[in-house]
């Protein structure tokens, strides 16, 4: 097998690297980080936060066990990759579910309509891109304003201590292991470790989702920050002049003070009640003719 190049990280050659262990890929996954995978695919799952109706795209998303886990919340889901035999292997395991479709994409120039999702995720994928800003662009394209990105990708452990015994595990053990399982995956791990070594911390790549125009990012580490969970969202849609008006009134304008009524003039002012003469006193003869 031909390792591929960390630095330029050529598709064609990290798509056959991904065909040759894609039959035991999710055997290997498990394996190598002792079970840990399926933690981390159940709190990637909630962060997307799918649910029946939505339409989900789901990135580098190899056999589909991610996509498996997002479609069983009713969601439909298009898991996308760029290697062949991961998308044969994944069609094969999930021939029976009807809200899985695989399609064969590029995660820098997707084959998608804009605002066409409701969230897009990508999963221990986004390092192996050779452009991972203009694929984060991409996912930003094609997702609704309001949506939400997901991207679960290996990181940097916050302590010290367990980023030297991450990182030996990861240069000594984990191709060893891989090669008892698949021997043609030990070149691959040695990549995928290269590829883990080489990638930013967390606050790098939370910097690249702002930068992209996401709104709320924010992360949070797994299993001590050997993976990160990063989540943004795409802003809403520009407000128009109607929909301003349905969401704040307009303050009211301020009229100029009316004119005084004019008083009536002579011709029409009604002319007074004339009074009677009060009298002076009442004579006995009219004392009580008003009863």
């Amino acid at each position: 097998m031909t390792r591929p190049d960390t630095e330029t990280k050529n598709a064609t050659e990290v798509s056959a690297m991904f065909d040759e262990v894609s039959p035991r890929y999710d055997l290997l996954n498990d394996v190598l980080s002792a079970g840990n995978s399926r933690l981390w695919r159940i709190a990637t799952t909630r962060a997307i936060a799918p649910r029946k109706g939505m339409r989900v795209l789901d990135i580098a998303a190899g056999t589909g066990t991610s996509s498996a886990a997002i479609a069983a919340h009713g969601a439909h889901v298009i898991a996308a990759d760029f290697s062949e035999g991961m998308l044969a292997e994944g069609r094969k395991r999930n021939a029976d579910n009807d809200l899985i479709e695989f399609v064969f994409a590029d995660a820098t120039k997707l084959p998608f309509d804009d605002d066409s999702f409701d969230a897009a995720t990508i999963s221990y994928g986004l390092r192996n891109v050779s452009d991972p800003k203009q694929a984060i662009a991409e996912m930003v394209r094609v997702v609704k304003p309001g949506g939400r990105i997901v991207i679960a990708e290996f990181s940097r452990p916050s302590s010290d201590a367990v980023n030297w015994a991450y990182t030996k595990y990861n240069r000594h053990v984990l191709p060893r292991v891989a090669a008892l399982i698949n021997r043609d995956a030990a070149e691959a791990y040695k990549y995928l470790n290269e590829s883990i070594e080489a990638w930013p911390t967390q606050e790098e790549l939370a910097k690249w989702l702002r930068e992209a125009g996401l709104e709320r990012v924010a992360y949070r580490n797994l299993s001590l920050g050997i993976v990160a969970l990063h989540r943004g969202f795409v802003p809403s849609a520009p407000v128009t002049t109607s929909t301003a008006a349905r969401k704040k009134p307009a303050a009211p304008k301020k009229e100029p003070k009316s004119a005084p009524t004019p008083k009536a003039t002579p011709a029409t002012k009604k002319p007074p009640t004339a009074k009677k003469p009060a009298t002076k006193t009442s004579t006995p003869a009219s004392k009580g003719t008003d009863k």
